[in-house]
């Protein structure tokens, strides 16, 4: 096995205060000699940390204390095994691999083989069967590695659904974790594959095809989530490992730290914050099963595998904080140090509770796709509330406001405006067709200006480099930490004969960060209830389907003739926090919105005597700016 045993990266001497950032750049990222590739990534923990425990994989939340361990030896020796049966296969450096799985043990190896020996893309098999054939298309793959019938039923009904469409040629199964597939399943036409049993076979020493440079790319994530004509967000290697080394570079977490991992590798946190910024420290990582967080079983013994296992940290959505904080701390937690957040917005009242129920603290970060993965951290002795974190290392992000026409304009500090990013994070673009010589062809598809990346979100920046969020300009639903594009609601509203028009926003909601809304205008009388049905029938996930249907005279628009959306966010924040308020019996208050600097702002009117108290108990488990005035 040839291997570069140097441990050449260059890690910051203290990175835990904000003050840090400016004597971290001093040193140029060129010199900080991070590994090229994801490969280079994990050959070097092979090298350094050979018998040190790299993942422990639990078979499930029920069997949380019979997981299968690997070594970051035994790792890099399977990624070896694995790349090469997929070279053997026919994979090449810009050849797209799809992989469509729940978490287990060796989607570990599959996604870190594929992005060894091609491009690796993973797939959510909850998204609609014909969005995944978009995919697969764009990208023109005809290998597929997918779960076997054991480990993922409803997946196995999109395999052969894409099987029966003719989208692959080949398909390679996992098995759950600890477990071998008994049999390939036949699917007409389609050559199927065991892959443990194909990998057996082939070289664990070292990969046999050309290795990829910095520059190549590496994966292809989809942006859409759970519904919605997603589009491929293309990542370089230097992306991906660049953002990891990020992320790992803060000194709060040392070589002795574990992490425990239950995003789904679908997800570039999971990918990037639970498995290469680990590798890069040589940290342990404990993967829950392939139901992650999904996993109700998996709160009944959350605190006895945190004593168990040691866990130091976690990554996670609010909802899943928040709850955890309704959970017995039945054991001893004193080794988890920080708990991570991200994805949506953090309601106070979640961390608030999570906080004091626990005693660990709650980090925010900000990020998006097109940025890898992480674009800001937080820091455990010094918080800043308000704020989502300071920016990352070598990143740079500002406020700009952007005209009508396109211009943009940048904004003085601490003013707010939209979001914007550049460094050695940003993708090249997203992935829309192959070129005559079959290479992928990439398109900023105007996101990208002048090497700033257009985040969509918005917020201002303070003089420390700490973002503050505001409010989102583009108009994804965030359910549960999962991406729901409105236009899919939209147009299952629009298929109905009456509805004239349709505009689909998230109503803010205690249990999901937000849940999808619509209003319409329509051309005859109907009635709103039969709105809903016809909704749920026809909108491709239940995930999106609308809790409600509101029936408008007008939709409203800009003045250049453009959808606004942020009047119905108002609307629909307002009828949340009317409707919780009655279920929390507060009476006396007139509750009213208004959209200022691009934030929805909740306003409670009180009567004299009205308990301020029990409004903000109730209105902090929301993710939303309010305030209270006297009437």
């Amino acid at each position: 096995m040839t291997v570069d045993t140097h441990d050449a990266v260059c890690w910051p001497a203290s990175f835990d205060h904000p003050g840090d950032l400016a004597t971290v750049e001093r040193t140029p990222l060129s010199e900080r000699g991070l590994p090229d590739t994801t490969y280079d990534a994990l050959a070097r923990a092979g090298s350094l940390w050979p018998d040190r425990t790299a993942v422990t994989v639990l078979p499930d939340a029920e069997r949380w204390q019979s997981p299968v361990r690997r070594t970051y030896l035994d790792l890099l020796t399977d990624v070896h095994r694995y790349a090469n049966a997929l070279h053997a296969l026919g994979v090449r450096r810009g050849d797209v691999v799809a992989i469509m799985s729940p978490n287990c043990d060796d989607l570990i190896t599959v996604t870190l083989a594929a992005e060894l020996a091609g491009i690796a893309m993973p797939v959510n098999g909850a998204l609609a069967a014909g969005h995944i054939r978009q995919l697969l298309d764009r990208a023109a793959t005809r290998v597929l590695v997918a779960a076997a019938p054991a480990l993922d039923p409803a997946g196995w009904e999109q395999v052969r659904a894409l099987a029966d469409t003719g989208a692959v040629d080949t398909v390679l199964l996992l098995a759950p974790t600890g477990e071998t597939v008994d049999t390939a399943p036949e699917l007409g036409g389609v050559t199927v594959h065991r892959f443990a049993e194909l990998a057996a076979g082939c070289d664990g020493e070292s990969f046999v095809g050309d290795l990829p440079t910095a520059d190549d790319l590496a994966a292809l994530f989809h942006t859409g989530g759970t519904t919605g004509a997603p589009k491929l967000a293309a990542h370089t290697h230097r992306n991906e490992i660049v953002d990891a080394w990020s992320v790992a570079a803060a000194s709060e977490l040392g070589e002795d730290t574990t992490i425990f991992a239950a995003l789904p590798l679908f997800h570039v946190n999971a990918l990037v914050v639970t498995l290469l910024a680990p590798t890069l420290r040589g940290q342990h990582a404990v993967w829950a099963g392939p139901l992650g967080y999904r996993d109700l079983h998996l709160y009944g013994c959350f605190w006895k595998l945190v004593e168990h296992y040691a866990i130091t940290t976690m990554s996670a959505v609010p909802t899943v904080y928040g709850v955890l904080a309704n959970v017995a701390v039945d054991a001893d937690i004193s080794s988890l140090r920080m708990a991570v957040v991200g994805a949506s917005m953090l309601p106070p009242a979640v961390r608030r509770s999570f906080e004091e129920h626990t005693g660990v603290t709650l980090l925010e970060g900000y990020g998006l796709t097109e940025a890898t993965c992480a674009s800001a951290r937080s820091y455990l002795a010094h918080p800043r509330p308000g704020s989502v974190g300071q920016r990352l290392p070598y990143q740079r992000i500002k406020a700009v406001r952007i005209d009508e026409d396109g211009t943009w304009t940048d904004l003085p500090t601490g003013e707010s405006g939209v979001l914007a990013i550049s460094g050695p994070a940003v993708f090249p673009g997203y992935a829309v067709d192959r070129d005559h010589d079959g290479g992928l062809v990439l398109d900023g598809l105007g996101k990208l200006v002048d090497g700033w990346l257009d985040t969509g979100d918005l917020g201002s920046v303070d003089a420390d480099g700490f973002v503050h969020l505001t409010g989102r300009a583009k108009d994804l639903i965030i359910r549960g930490g999962h991406n729901i594009d409105p236009a899919q609601v939209e147009d299952a509203l629009l298929s109905h004969p009456a509805v004239t028009g349709a505009a689909a926003v998230g109503m803010p909601d205690i249990h999901s960060g937000e849940v999808p809304v619509a209003y319409v205008t329509v051309g005859t009388a109907t009635d709103e209830s039969d709105l809903i049905v016809w909704a749920r029938e026809h909108v491709a996930e239940p995930a999106a389907a609308p809790r409600s249907v509101h029936v408008v005279d007008v939709l409203p628009m800009t003045a250049v003739g453009k959808p606004y959306k942020l009047t119905l966010r108002a609307d629909a924040a307002r009828r949340a926090a009317i409707a919780a308020l009655e279920d929390a019996d507060v009476a006396g208050v007139e509750v009213s919105t208004e959209v200022e600097d691009g934030t929805v702002v909740v306003t409670v009117a009180t009567t004299p005597g009205t308990d301020g108290a029990a409004i903000g108990s109730v209105l902090d488990t929301f993710a939303l700016t309010w305030r209270l005035v006297p009437r």
